[in-house]
């Protein structure tokens, strides 16, 4: 069983970068499909991007945050990263990864496993 573990969250202004971290124990996260979603207050989760455990080549992207975030993996620290630039306020949420053991999804309950989740705050 893998366990995951998000950080890298804060407080910055509109414009800025943060990256985010999902760790993972347990197992590797190079066997798993791991994937970002985010949630703010009022509304439901959505998806931000996935890295396919078949294809790290070929990363999925919500069309609101391609072209500036960036999803990553490090075998060697069992860690996925979400580089997230041009931070915009429509960005605050609390974000978390999630694990599933087969392909692409960006259906949140197609996830088995999820971290704690860590808060972005950007403002304007």
């Amino acid at each position: 069983q893998v366990r995951l573990v998000e950080s890298g969250g804060g407080l910055v202004q509109a414009g800025d970068s943060l990256r985010l971290s999902c760790t993972a124990s347990g197992r590797p996260v190079s066997i798993y499909t791991v994937a970002w979603f985010r949630q703010a207050p009022g509304n439901e989760r959505g998806f931000v991007a996935a890295l396919s455990r078949y294809d790290s080549d070929t990363p999925d992207y919500a069309d609101s945050v391609k072209g500036r975030f960036t999803i990553s993996r490090d075998a060697g620290k069992n860690t996925v990263y979400l580089q997230m630039t041009g931070l915009k306020p429509e960005d605050t949420a609390i974000y978390s990864c999630a694990s599933r053991y087969s392909g692409l999804s960006r259906v949140p309950s197609d996830f088995t496993t999820w971290g704690q989740g860590t808060q972005v705050t950007v403002s304007s």
